[in-house]
């Protein structure tokens, strides 16, 4: 097998390395703080691309047409709203009276993905934000959230991640998205684990450090859902 063949998302900043994951994901653009115009431009090639709402001022600016566009229109500017119905492509209108985000919903409509990568979630509104990272962590599409400054992927029972990064992160964190994650190693760190258990109710694993002379970390669990969060300035 040779490294093209490796099943796996690649990000500007790092390769993300696991059998669950694969080359071609359909991405999601949502409302949060908009990914930097060059990281956009520098993803690899996707299979489909979804604007979530406040996401098509993203596809707006950066010249970017979506394959679906959904929401309520709320965030959006009216003006780029418009713009999304005269492109000939899906729109779907929700009330803003609903139970569900924007994202929520967007997620639904891509459970065929092979994989989901979202951008544009970080840096507004934390109960967004939250209702996400659970939303993807036990989605059954294998899902990843990033941008330039941000990433969390999720690694799930008897499952393995491998991070090779282009740039070096400044904090890695550890976070259960189930009451408890049994099992738990992590190497190349400067607080490695083995066969660790970490909880919702003490969450200690935050703000890890990848040793300075390495590029390659390797999660993995036996039971539990646990999402690898990491940082750069």
């Amino acid at each position: 097998m040779t490294s093209n063949d490796i099943p796996g998302i690649k990000l500007p900043q790092l390769f993300i390395q696991s059998p669950a994951l694969c080359k071609m994901p359909w991405l999601l653009i949502t409302g949060g703080r908009a990914p930097a115009a060059a990281w956009l431009q520098e993803l690899p090639p996707v299979a489909k691309l979804f604007a979530a709402d406040h996401g098509l001022d993203t596809c707006h600016a950066q010249n970017i047409r979506p394959d679906y566009i959904l929401g309520d229109g709320d965030s959006a500017a009216p003006a780029i709203w418009e713009w999304g119905k005269s492109l000939g492509v899906p729109v779907e209108e929700f009330p803003a009276a609903k139970d569900l985000t924007d994202t929520q919903l967007a997620l639904a409509k891509m459970k065929n993905a092979p994989a989901i990568l979202i951008t544009g979630a970080f840096g507004g509104r934390f109960d967004h934000l939250y209702s996400l990272m659970f939303s993807c962590a036990h989605h059954k599409v294998p899902c990843i959230i990033s941008d330039e400054q941000e990433t969390i992927a999720f690694v799930k029972k008897d499952e393995e991640l491998t991070f090779h990064f282009n740039i070096h992160p400044q904090a890695i964190s550890l976070l259960p998205f189930t009451a408890a994650c049994t099992g738990v190693t992590i190497n190349n760190v400067r607080w490695p684990l083995t066969n660790a258990t970490l909880t919702q109710t003490f969450p200690n694993a935050i703000s890890n450090e990848l040793l300075p002379n390495q590029s390659k970390l390797t999660v993995n669990i036996k039971q539990g859902i646990l999402g690898i969060y990491c940082h750069w300035h």
